[in-house]
C-alpha cells in the first residue's frame, strides 16, 4: 500500500466521531476544523494542500495542488496529525453537523471515490483529495453542485461526512436511479452522472422540488443522505428571518395569546 494503513473506531449515533488509531510514524489528515481531541505523542502540522506522495514536490506544483482545492471551495491548507510516540496513539475528529461518518477502504472501491465538495472529513495519509470536472456542459449548469466535485484518491482509508441518515446503494449494470442533486454524497468512478429535466408545466412550477434531478447509471457503488445541508440551512434561515406561520392561520395573533407566547 502506498497509504498509511490506519485503524479507526466510529462513535455516536446522530452528531459521531471517528477515532483514528496511529502506530508509529503513522499520519492523518483533516480538514481545517474537524479536529476533535488526541492523546499526548501527536503532533500536529499544518501544510499546502493533502501531502499525499502523488503531489508534484516542486513549490510550482504544491502551489497547484493546494489552489485545486479553493476550487471546490475548501482550505488551501490542511492538518497533518502524526505519531511520534514508539506506542500507538489516537486522534478523534467530529463531524459538523448531526449525521453520519462514512468510513471508506479506498482500494476496494477501485482507488477512486466521487464525492460532493464539503463531504471530505478526514483521511490516511497519502490519499489525495483533488478535483473532479463535470464533463457535460447541463451537468454543470443544473447539477446542484456545478462544474466540480471533489475525487478522492488512493489506496488507504478515507472518511466522509453525510447529513441525516445514510444510504449505501450498489447499482447493477444498466441500472438508472433517479435522485435530488443534494442528496448524492459520493459514488465510485465507474457510476455514469447526468442531470435530467423534471418535465412537465405543472411539476415545474408547482412540483417544489427544483426543475432538475441527477441521473445514476450503473454499475457502482452510490452513497445517499437523506437532508443535504443546503435544505437543512434554508428551513432555519426560513424561521429565523420570518414571523412565525401558525397552523391555524385565521387565528393570527389570537393563537401566540392560546398557547403562551403572548405572555412572553
Amino acid at each position: 500500500m502506498r497509504n498509511h494503513e490506519i485503524d479507526y473506531r466510529i462513535f455516536g449515533e446522530e452528531m459521531q466521531y471517528v477515532e483514528v488509531e496511529l502506530d508509529y510514524n503513522e499520519t492523518a489528515i483533516a480538514e481545517p476544523g474537524a479536529f476533535m481531541m488526541m492523546e499526548d505523542g501527536i503532533t500536529m502540522e499544518t501544510m499546502f494542500g493533502d501531502g499525499s506522495q502523488q503531489q508534484n514536490n516542486s513549490l510550482l506544483g504544491k502551489l497547484f495542488n493546494a489552489g485545486k482545492r479553493v476550487l471546490v471551495g475548501e482550505s488551501l491548507f490542511m492538518t497533518a496529525f502524526t505519531n511520534v510516540n514508539n506506542a500507538k496513539r489516537r486522534v478523534s475528529f467530529a463531524s459538523p453537523y448531526p449525521g453520519k461518518i462514512i468510513p471508506l477502504n479506498l482500494q476496494q472501491f477501485n482507488n477512486t471515490v466521487i464525492c460532493q465538495k464539503d463531504a471530505f472529513l478526514c483521511a490516511a495519509k497519502g490519499v489525495s483529495i483533488g478535483i473532479e470536472f463535470q464533463r457535460k456542459l447541463g451537468t454543470g449548469l443544473f447539477g446542484g453542485e456545478g462544474f466540480i466535485m471533489e475525487r478522492l484518491e488512493g489506496d488507504g482509508m478515507a472518511f466522509l461526512h453525510a447529513c441525516g441518515h445514510v444510504l449505501k446503494r450498489e447499482l447493477h449494470p444498466g441500472e438508472t436511479l433517479k435522485i435530488d442533486t443534494g442528496c448524492i454524497v459520493g459514488f465510485t468512478s465507474n457510476v455514469n452522472y447526468d442531470i435530467q429535466f423534471v418535465g412537465g408545466i405543472k411539476n415545474s412550477l408547482f412540483g417544489g422540488e427544483g426543475l432538475f434531478f441527477a441521473t445514476l447509471n450503473g454499475p457502482g457503488t452510490v452513497w445517499i443522505q437523506t437532508l443535504p445541508i443546503s435544505r437543512l440551512a434554508g428551513r432555519i434561515l426560513q424561521y429565523a428571518t420570518t414571523t412565525r406561520r401558525e397552523e391555524g392561520s385565521i387565528l393570527g395573533g389570537l393563537g401566540n395569546l392560546l398557547d403562551g407566547d403572548g405572555w412572553r
